[in-house]
């Protein structure tokens, strides 16, 4: 059997092994937790279960471990555990949104596979839960981001994400991408163009280098660094470049 001991470095051990060699996507189930939704609807519960299919919560509540064994799921007693979103939404905790549709993160069936599993002594409520993350790390029982184990047992979990480095990254080579080259808004006002030195340099209704800086791509994101010192963002969609407002299709190069 497992030692599921909350005070232990072998919390639920065999589970996380199970989690990390699940190449045949069985369902994750935290089973017998004090769970703290932040939803307004589910609220908290006792003795209850949060199950995760891939990257999404599918079930939240009591009596949901009496069809672990039908589901094939992977067990991990939380006794002595609270969970919690490992993503805290402030405006929704103080009652700020006024659709539960707009919470950024709750524990509510549908949303992102985002927990955290703390002692039950050191989770009074959802910040105290994240303040024992922040400031007693080892404590933590689990963290998990999207259904993958970050932090298991205090330690981090092998092959975890590695975080980007702290500071501004060097110049991207953007030498053959079909993203170089001018993007124009569709009423000819913007047009911003990206070279292949990680620069771009845009021109606004006629005035030629308006905002001038570095940029860096990341899967559809594209980031910018203004020479005058402010970041900004744009997504690729498709064929488009939306940036602040304005939608761009590559046009000619300068």
């Amino acid at each position: 059997m497992p030692n599921t001991r909350t005070n232990s470095v072998n919390w639920n051990s065999e589970a996380l092994g199970e989690i990390l060699a699940n190449g045949a996507g069985r369902p994750v189930l935290f089973t017998n937790a004090r769970v703290l939704t932040a939803d307004p609807v589910i609220g908290t519960m006792d003795g209850a279960d949060v199950l995760l299919v891939g990257a999404v919560v599918v079930g939240v509540g009591p009596g949901i471990v009496t069809a672990a064994e039908d589901d094939n799921a992977i067990v991990v007693d939380c006794t002595g555990t609270t969970v919690v979103p490992a993503v805290v939404d402030s405006v929704a905790l103080v009652g700020g949104r006024g659709r539960r549709c707009e919470y950024v993160a709750t524990l509510t069936p549908g949303n992102a596979g985002d927990l955290l599993v703390v002692p039950d002594e050191l989770a009074p409520d959802i910040m105290g839960a994240h303040t024992t993350l922040l400031s007693r790390p080892d404590q933590v029982r689990a963290l998990v981001a999207a259904g993958e184990p970050v932090v298991w047992a205090g330690a981090d979990v092998p092959g975890r994400p590695t975080p980007p480095g702290a500071g501004v990254p060097d110049a991207q080579d953007m030498t053959g991408s079909p993203r170089v080259g001018v993007w124009i808004d569709t009423n000819d006002f913007l047009h911003q163009e990206l070279t292949a030195d990680g620069r771009y340099d845009e021109t606004r209704g006629g005035r030629p280098h308006a905002y001038q800086g570095r940029y860096w791509i990341d899967g559809d994101r594209i980031d910018y660094l203004d020479d005058l010192g402010f970041w900004a963002f744009g997504e690729f969609r498709g064929e488009e470049l939306h940036h602040a407002g304005y939608v761009m299709k590559l046009g000619r190069s300068l």
